[in-house]
């Protein structure tokens, strides 16, 4: 790596179509999940102009039969469940309404065999629910351990949207995006060079005293996230530059649940493996294994052993152990990678790695999701409390196994 460069990540908003789609489709993971901890979900969700459809492959008790019978009012909770994640994120528009949008379900049964694979058997332990690549990553540019340019990105983002809800910017509409990039020297950011933020708005709000209304407060937000230091006369600004934003949300364009993996994981900062999380209950490993790399990183960087970690692991559908498990520590270790791989694989409350320790471990087979589904998986709390795998508690035990 060069040891002057710029680098640039990018979030979106809750009310950006693809990730009105990520919250569906993990409240309906959260739903099921409610009802039987061991259901199984692969829930897509496409939404556009007045319309909302649900697909994909579910299994679970009081949910859904191997037959595609569905329990009692499980099909109205469904629908309920879509609406009022619209509803919360605040969508009443003429081309989106939480209320009046068109709603279609075609859930149906998981395949049998895709079943056999991940179920546990007498002669074999519970699979990973397919095969894949898994990355975690964490850096300490951030207190939360997280790249700089991806955390301000979500933060700007989270902010407007709080403003909005609370009434305190109330020109604002829910469909939003940001975009930082930071001059970095020697892996360290020293300076803000652009600051991006489209966002959807009232009305009027594209010209003379109210678009420098909505101009000075997203610069307000800017210095509100950024420390002071990055920001100066030299930092560009582009606040919807394309102009007017009324039209917004999935009435502008429509929204795929799993197009936004970037901005769910380090903004470009790491590789990620190619799957997505929304809508996947946590036997599969895109998910699940996602978060134990994250939490595993993070406790790595926090333990002192880097300053920047990347971990991969490999599954194969239907089983258990990982093929692999990949430390990088990009020369910033202060003990070997093989030390770092080691360790991990000696640490008693693990379990291991197998889908069922880590969903035991990071006890994933709760309704926690919908979360999760907006400005990021990692590096950040929900309702105060950190999600189980931003938790610091391993790092003790590494320092023990490492010595």
């Amino acid at each position: 790596m060069p040891s002057t460069y710029l680098f640039t990540s990018e979030s979106v908003s809750e009310g950006h179509p693809d990730k009105v789609s990520d919250q569906i489709s993990d409240a309906i993971v959260d739903l099921f999940l409610s009802k039987d901890p061991e259901a199984r979900v692969a829930c897509e969700t496409m939404t556009t102009t007045q319309r909302v459809m649900l697909a994909g492959e579910i299994r679970g008790n009081n949910i859904m039969d191997e037959y595609g019978n569905w329990a009692d009012g499980i099909q109205a909770e469904i629908e309920q469940t879509a609406r009022q994640v619209v509803r919360d994120i605040g969508y009443e528009q003429d081309g989106f309404h939480w209320e009046t949008f068109e709603f279609s379900n075609h859930l149906h049964p998981q395949s049998a065999h895709i079943a056999q694979g991940v179920d546990a058997a007498e002669n074999k332990d519970e699979g990973a629910g397919d095969q894949g690549i898994m990355f975690g990553y964490a850096s300490d540019e951030t207190p939360d351990l997280m790249p700089a340019t991806l955390d301000y990105s979500h933060k700007i983002l989270a902010q407007m949207a709080a403003d909005r809800h609370s009434g305190a910017a109330p020109f604002l509409e829910p469909d939003s995006k940001s975009q930082v990039t930071l001059r970095y020297v020697d892996g360290v950011p020293i300076a803000a060079t652009a600051i991006v933020v489209s966002t959807q708005h009232k009305e009027g709000y594209d010209a003379g005293d109210k678009e420098a209304e909505l101009h000075t407060y997203v610069k307000n937000i800017v210095a509100q996230i950024l420390p002071a230091h990055l920001l100066s006369d030299d930092t560009q600004y582009h606040i919807n530059p394309t102009g007017s934003f009324v039209i917004g949300g999935p009435d502008g364009d429509a929204g795929l649940t799993g197009r936004k993996i970037i901005v769910d994981t380090y903004g470009g900062a790491a590789p990620h493996g190619g799957g997505a999380f929304s809508g996947k209950d946590p036997t599969k490993v895109d998910r699940s294994a996602a978060y134990i790399t994250r939490y595993l990183a993070k406790n790595i960087v926090a333990a002192g052993y880097a300053t920047r970690c990347t971990i991969q692991l490999a599954y194969a559908i239907g089983v258990s152990h990982p093929l692999s498990l990949y430390v990088d520590t990009h020369g910033t270790g202060t003990v070997s990678n093989e030390a770092i791989e080691n360790a991990i694989n000696s640490l008693e409350s693990l379990g291991g790695l197998t889908p069922k320790a880590i969903r035991t471990k990071l006890q994933l087979n709760k309704a926690i999701y919908r979360k999760s589904a907006a400005y990021g998986h990692f590096g950040r709390k929900a309702e105060g409390d950190f999600f189980p795998w931003e938790k610091l508690d391993l790092v003790d035990e590494l320092k023990k196994a490492i010595g």
